[in-house]
């Protein structure tokens, strides 16, 4: 609720607050701001008082009025795509009876994309985020992270690992740790086909950089991580959304843009997908690999949520062995976020092409916290600290989809892992922007797609969707729309 004070008006205050989140991404380009009165009535203010603070974000063209429509985020301006793709005959995901669809390249940023990141970084207020993309920090506190630095700075070491560059691949005694770790996963990864990086971002970026050129065609699954989308955009490639589904992904759609595109990779999310949760079935990652192999294409395995995958997920390379399929995986999400541990795993002939892009990023990667990572491996902490993890997100699970249900809800996608895909029944892109009053931050079905669809679809974060408050204000305000 705004409130007067002696150094700033009410028109000034929610001028500045809509300003804000138009800056900082939380307004999209193209969106469109509330009704005058329907602002009125969220903000507690006069309609007198938005009008003000609606003429102020013209001033400074941050919006534009468009006649008996309303007030609009200003576009971006974007290039001209100079070689539009055709249109071929698909499946599109969901609509079985429908026998075409666009699989063309897209060539736009989610606008989002970033958003949810800052959302992470400077939360919009103190209650558990809904949008967010891992585990509060409360379920990351232990005790051995200290123990396990102490560990390697013993004797003086200290100097040694702070005062000299590491490894250019990482440090060796990781990169063990990693290869026995690999094989209880059944994906066999010599130390030398491993190279730990800045987090599997950071993983992601270096396989990107060393294969693909401006201009190359990478296919993509969708919905999928928004990050993504916008960190290949950024790099100039041609992103092909691929639908994905239960199974795997949509090979029919693939197999087109093989013979239209020669995509040089496949990004993928064989285990519990970001959003839905789904893990690849064993045909379909068979039938995945005979295409890549055919059509002479690489694949990367994006196996982020890996420490809290069912026993025995299907995973592309360990069934490939590594020749066509490159792994990345980290800790951020169950260990150490701030420690920015991330690794790949490669084929052979890859390694140092993979470590050259590597040095040209970021040298090198911190010895320090890479030994004191293994020593946790080794130690059996990280198997029994992601065990315990384990064992309370099923019960924070079952809580929040059962709130979910109870306000109106449905899955799109059967609950598993951290997030959840749900479906509201309305626009969330518009209610993403209501909630956002009401000092929450949501992550919108749009957000996962490539070219941003209207979508009543949204993923929630088990752990901070379990109690009734967050889905008393989310009924309240899906009742406006």
């Amino acid at each position: 609720m705004l409130l007067k004070t002696r150094t700033l008006s009410l028109t000034e205050q929610l001028a500045e607050r809509l300003a804000e989140r138009i800056r900082s991404r939380l307004l999209a380009p193209g969106a469109r701001l509330a009704s005058v009165r329907l602002c009125a009535q969220q903000q507690g203010v006069s309609p007198s008082t938005v009008v003000a603070a609606y003429d102020k974000l013209l001033a400074q063209g941050l919006v534009e009025a468009r006649r008996n429509r309303g007030f609009y985020v200003r576009q971006v301006p974007t290039t001209p795509d100079p070689n539009p793709a055709a249109w071929v005959p698909g499946y599109e995901m969901g609509a079985p009876e429908r026998a075409v669809v666009q699989v063309t390249p897209v060539h736009q940023v989610p606008v989002h994309a970033t958003a949810l990141i800052r959302g992470m970084f400077h939360g919009v207020s103190d209650k558990p985020q809904p949008g967010l993309g891992a585990f509060p920090v409360d379920w990351l506190t232990t005790s051995f992270l200290g123990t396990a630095l102490r560990r390697v700075t013993q004797q003086g070491s200290l100097s040694a690992l702070s005062l000299q560059y590491g490894e250019p691949a990482g440090d060796m005694g990781l990169r063990q740790a990693l290869s026995l770790k690999l094989m209880g996963i059944n994906v066999q990864a010599s130390a030398q086909q491993i190279i730990t990086t800045v987090g599997a971002t950071h993983g992601l970026d270096v396989v990107s950089r060393t294969l693909l050129k401006a201009g190359d065609y990478v296919m993509v699954e969708e919905p999928g991580w928004a990050v993504e989308f916008a960190r290949l955009e950024a790099l100039g490639m041609r992103i092909l959304p691929v639908p994905r589904g239960p199974e795997g992904p949509d090979l029919e759609v693939m197999a087109r843009y093989c013979a239209l595109h020669a995509p040089k990779l496949f990004v993928s999310v064989s285990v519990l997908h970001n959003p839905t949760g789904f893990c690849l079935s064993p045909g379909s990652a068979h039938r995945v690999l005979q295409l890549a192999n055919a059509n002479n294409f690489y694949i990367v395995e994006d196996d982020t949520y890996s420490h809290l995958a069912p026993e025995h997920a299907t995973r592309l390379c360990a069934l490939d062995g590594l020749q066509r399929t490159i792994y990345v995986s980290g800790f951020s999400k169950i260990l150490a976020p701030g420690w920015r541990v991330g690794y790949v795993a490669a084929p052979q002939a890859l390694v140092e092409r993979l470590i050259d892009t590597k040095l040209l990023a970021t040298l090198t990667t911190p010895s320090l916290l890479e030994k004191a990572l293994a020593w946790c491996i080794e130690q059996g902490q990280l198997r029994r600290h992601a065990e315990r993890v384990r064992t309370r997100l099923e019960l924070a699970r079952a809580r929040s989809v059962k709130l979910a249900l109870a306000a109106g809800c449905t899955f799109h996608a059967p609950p598993a892992g951290l997030f959840g895909w749900v479906d509201t029944g309305v626009d969330t892109d518009a209610l993403a922007q209501r909630m956002l009053d009401r000092g929450y931050l949501l992550a919108p079905g749009a957000l996962f797609h490539a070219s941003r669809q209207p979508s009543t679809l949204m993923r929630i974060n088990f752990c901070t969707t379990q109690e009734a408050q967050f889905w008393d204000d989310f009924s309240l305000t899906r009742a406006e729309l």
